[in-house]
């Protein structure tokens, strides 16, 4: 039997463990904006074309490299972190492994410049799919400058899975984000398609937030800063007011390094226990010291997820820190035990003198409601406060619910009642039908019938657009602006109509007819989020997301009080619907019950 067992050729070798290491564009610049401040750099920039598929360029004022270094750095496991095992228990750099160069030079056309201070003259190497095709002395300033040209031009099945480049823009702003938010001393500058998208002073970490989230987010911020023999905790966390339905601004940092933590991420909403509203979620830009040798970060190629030996500790200690951040910024109430007493509990008022306590009198048969509740004709809750009669409270309540109750799902049995509608618990429509009945989400329902609607003009019709008297200005920030703006013509096509775009801010001057201005940003907001959910680069895609943005922004929430009129309008409308069983996002939009299905509930 011949052998079947064969080693890899380095290149192919290289092209498989590029698949660890490059994902995407943005992994590249993780790995480029990582090495650069390994090197010391105090400026970076970063130059992007086609969402980082054409091109990816690095520029640092670091120390550079020697010709024989800027050689190796190519190869596999080359690396000047690490001598032996241990040390990757004692890490404080970034980059360590000695895959991620070398990755990057296998599927793609890489071109390298690097000068020491020290040398009057740099090297310049460029390599092609892991073959050096030329190297050779240049003039360049100290520092490194790489360039990564055409992104997997060597694998089209790889490039053919990359994302359209909104979203590989959107994931490019995260890691940059990510690095620039961990190094608020170093200077960055990122420029897409020749447009400045950010210029990031070297500054302190309130600034350096406030410069990439906007000025808005400086009156959000709360301190946090606490040392402890474990751990050493700084940064800030948003005011429970300033909560986001979805996860917003969430970054931690452990030795300058972003990292993803649900555990301790669940300390943090838990300090906020109380003071947010259901599914609200907090933003916070939280930053660790911890001894390096307490933690694993080698358990995930992406290096993102960490494993600390004193989890348990750290997790008290930083729910404890936020709590007590929150107290002292009187963004929660505390104990206060300087307070006295007295003031809180009037037991010592008895025998005091001086001013007393005005009176209150009132009038026991006053009712101002005796009108309404004679309209009515509902007993009032309650009619005096005794504690004979507290059980009364809960009584009356009894009562008029089984009363509403009946009012309120009485379907008759005759066929001339088919289509009555009727609203229960401010979210379901129940609606008689000839084979029984018909329960329908009243918010599934509106999505479907607005996503339809807006799909329709979006591609079919032509939208009609209102203008609006006095423009809207919209406060976003950079990667934001850039978004909407990439989508600018499919907006156009559903009613939008743009003025002027700045970095910061985008003026509004119409709006599609079925929009209110206040909605304007909740909708522009909404879609930017949506836009992280990666919806495949295909000719339909962004009408598609925008009208299932729109349905699931604009749609009648849980809680609406509904007409009689507006519920029946509801149901007509859903079944004229191409697709009226399922909402836009899969959910179902009613269930039947035949009066069959009835009786055998009541006769089993």
């Amino acid at each position: 039997m011949s052998d079947i067992i064969q080693l890899l050729p380095d290149h192919v070798a290289n092209q498989i463990a590029a698949g660890e290491v490059v994902q995407r564009p943005s992994s590249v610049v993780k790995e480029l904006l990582e090495n650069a401040i390994d090197a010391g750099a105090n400026s970076i920039k970063l130059l992007l074309k086609d969402a980082g598929k054409t091109l990816i360029q690095v520029i640092d004022d670091g120390k550079g490299m020697s010709t024989t270094d800027a050689r190796l750095c190519f190869e596999r496991h080359a690396t000047s972190k690490i001598q032996k095992a241990e040390d990757l228990f004692n890490l404080n750099t970034k980059g360590f492994r000695g895959e991620a160069l070398a990755s990057i030079a296998a599927i793609a056309h890489v071109a390298l410049k690097t000068k020491e201070d020290s040398d009057e003259l740099g090297s310049e190497i460029k390599i092609e799919g892991s073959k050096i095709v030329s190297q050779e002395f240049v003039a360049t300033a100290t520092g490194t400058s790489l360039a990564v040209k055409n992104l997997f031009y060597n694998i089209p099945a790889r490039r053919n899975f990359l994302k359209s480049d909104t979203i590989e823009t959107r994931h490019i702003i995260d890691e940059f984000q990510r690095v620039a938010l961990a190094h608020p001393g170093i200077s960055f500058l990122l420029h897409h398609n020749n447009n400045e998208v950010y210029n990031l002073r070297a500054s302190n970490l309130r600034k350096r937030i406030v410069a990439i989230f906007g000025s808005k987010m400086n009156e959000k911020l709360v301190p946090i800063e606490e040392k402890t023999d474990l751990i050493t905790i700084q940064g800030f966390i948003t005011k429970p007011e300033f909560a986001k339905k979805k996860r917003g601004e969430q970054f931690f940092f452990v030795n300058e390094r972003f990292i993803k933590s649900s555990y301790l991420n669940h300390a943090v909403v838990n300090a906020f226990d109380g003071l947010l509203e259901h599914s609200s979620h907090p933003s916070y830009f939280l930053y660790l010291s911890v001894p390096p040798s307490s933690i694993d970060i080698n358990i995930h190629p992406t290096k993102t997820e960490i494993k600390f030996d004193n989890e348990k500790a750290l997790y008290a200690i930083l729910r404890a820190t936020i709590k007590h951040s929150l107290g002292q910024y009187n963004v929660a109430p505390v104990l206060d035990f300087n307070r006295d007493a007295n003031l809180d509990v009037p037991y010592k008022f008895n025998g005091k003198t001086g001013t007393s306590t005005p009176k209150i009198t009132v009038d026991p048969d006053f009712n101002p409601f005796k009108e309404e509740v004679h309209k009515e004709q509902k007993k009032p809750y309650y009619k005096e406060k005794t504690t004979e009669s507290w059980e009364s409270l809960y009584t009356h309540i009894e009562v008029e619910s089984k009363e509403s109750n009946q009012e309120t799902l009485f379907v008759g049995d005759s066929q001339k009642e088919t289509g009555k509608t009727i609203q229960i618990q401010r979210k379901y429509i129940l609606s008689a039908i000839k084979s029984g009945v018909v329960l329908i989400s009243q918010s599934y329902a509106h999505q479907r019938i607005l996503y339809e609607d807006f799909l329709e003009s979006i591609t079919v019709k032509e939208a009609n657009s209102q203008q609006l008297l006095f423009p809207v200005n919209i406060q976003l920030i950079s990667s934001e602006i850039e978004i909407i703006y990439s989508l600018k013509n499919e907006l156009e096509n559903a009613g939008f109509s743009f003025g002027e775009f700045t970095k910061t801010n985008v003026i509004i001057k119409g709006i599609p007819v079925s929009v209110t201005e206040s909605q304007i940003t909740v909708i522009l907001e909404e879609l930017i989020r949506d836009i992280d959910l990666e919806v495949p680069d295909a000719s339909f895609s962004h009408f598609d997301l925008m009208a299932k943005s729109f349905s699931k922004t604009l749609a009648i929430k849980t809680g609406s009080i509904l007409s009689e009129v507006e519920q029946e309008n509801l149901v007509n409308d859903l079944f004229s619907c191409k697709e009226p069983s399922i909402s836009p996002f899969g959910k179902s939009t009613f269930k039947t019950l035949t009066l069959k299905e009835i009786d055998i509930i009541f006769n089993k």
